[in-house]
């Protein structure tokens, strides 16, 4: 049976912007860093999965097109993946895939945003929504978030408080992450008090837009073997779920979908966790990091994840059990509050996910992980990718 990890792992500063390089240049300042670390040659790349989001945030078509050459892909098998904010985790499984065909021993997962070069994101984002029954009463990429917030607000008495407590504990741990983008100590006051964007969703409560590049390598047992790695994050589970186009479709009378639950990330977590072999992922899941855009955005993940029970996520914030310090801490590199490239935020969670398992996570690494978790989460809140990564199969 042919298993599969990651051997190398390659991400640059995100910030603003960056007007010194373009979005090949910065693909391939990651993919350097990545092949550095696991100590190989752009020679041992079989094939390329360009991880790329929206053509309209890069302001080109088809933009891997003329990126692919300085990632090393040139004359080797190619493949863009699109999947929204799902992007990077779409893109690693792609990747996964590849190896696990038995065709491939070394794949190189790469992407990278300039998100700053863009006038107006949310104005392109708007454009995912249904022209005739949703765009036209101003469906868009914040308030699908807020609806969902106040559904978790009135289904289980979540306040304004409990997702100010996301954004510090993010803010916080971004601080101790030298690749975060926002590095900048808030408070619940600060929070509260800032500027309603759309309620209850304040805008430390929200993302920021990033630039930056992420590249992640994975390998076959085979070649890690034939390569001596011993610091290896295994992929033991991905799973991976698609919700309805239609964001009214997202109540019903069954009670199993409410916009109040992330039902597709529970999906997609109970596929590797089952494929991994994890039964309770409250003990056996050691840290988390979670594609959360928006601070209500985490506290449904957190329940769907199995971490807590739903409608527990906010009481749990306010123990501090998703803390460094706590029982299963979340997004200790800032998580996306901090830091935002659309087309890898979800590969950096990858990344970030294999750096705690292979002890390589620096200032923010917590102690004794043997199993992490990482997300990614696309379109209207429609597309959804786990994987869990173990320092052992």
């Amino acid at each position: 049976m042919i298993q599969a990890g990651i051997i190398g792992i390659g991400q640059t500063r995100f910030v603003t912007r960056r007007d010194d390089v373009n979005l090949g240049e910065l693909a391939r300042e990651a993919t350097i860093i990545a092949l550095e670390d696991a100590g190989i040659e752009f020679r041992d790349i079989e094939a390329v999965v360009f991880s790329l989001a929206l053509d309209a945030l890069e302001g080109m078509e088809n933009a891997e097109r003329w990126c692919v050459e300085a990632v090393g892909g040139c004359k080797k098998p190619c493949i863009r993946v699109h999947m929204g904010g799902a992007t990077g985790g779409s893109a690693l499984h792609t990747g996964l895939f590849h190896i696990l065909s038995g065709l491939f021993n070394c794949v190189l997962v790469v992407g990278a945003e300039k998100m700053g070069e863009t006038q107006d994101a949310q104005s392109i984002l708007n454009l995912i929504f249904d022209p005739v029954y949703e765009r036209e009463v101003a469906i868009n990429a914040i308030n699908m978030c807020s609806f969902q917030a106040i559904r978790h607000m009135r289904k289980y008495g979540t306040t304004e408080y409990h997702m100010a407590l996301v954004a510090v504990r993010s803010y916080k741990n971004a601080l101790k992450n030298p690749y975060a983008h926002i590095k900048k100590e808030i408070t619940v006051e600060d929070v509260l008090n800032s500027r309603v964007i759309c309620y209850p969703i304040k805008l430390y409560d929200c993302c920021p837009r990033s630039t930056g590049a992420c590249a992640v390598l994975v390998a076959s047992s085979r070649f890690i073997k034939k390569l001596g790695k011993k610091r290896i994050a295994w992929i033991s589970g991905i799973g991976s779920c698609t919700n309805s186009y239609f964001m009214g479709d997202r109540m019903d009378n069954s009670g199993l979908n409410d916009h109040a639950d992330a039902e597709g990330l529970l999906i997609a977590a109970k596929k590797a966790y089952k494929m991994a072999g994890i039964s309770d992922p409250k003990k056996e899941i050691d840290v988390a990091e979670i594609y959360a855009p928006f601070t209500s955005t985490e506290l449904a993940a957190v329940e769907a994840l199995g971490f807590c029970e739903k409608g527990e996520s906010g009481i749990c914030n306010e123990k501090g059990i998703f803390d460094m310090d706590g029982k299963l801490p979340v997004n200790p590199s800032g998580g996306v509050l901090t830091s935002n490239p659309i087309s890898v935020t979800a590969l950096v969670r990858v990344a970030e996910a294999a750096l705690q398992v292979m002890g390589k996570a620096g200032e923010r690494q917590v102690k004794g992980v043997k199993n992490a978790v990482a997300t990614g989460e696309g379109g209207s809140l429609q597309f959804y990718t786990v994987t869990v990564l173990s320092k052992g199969i």
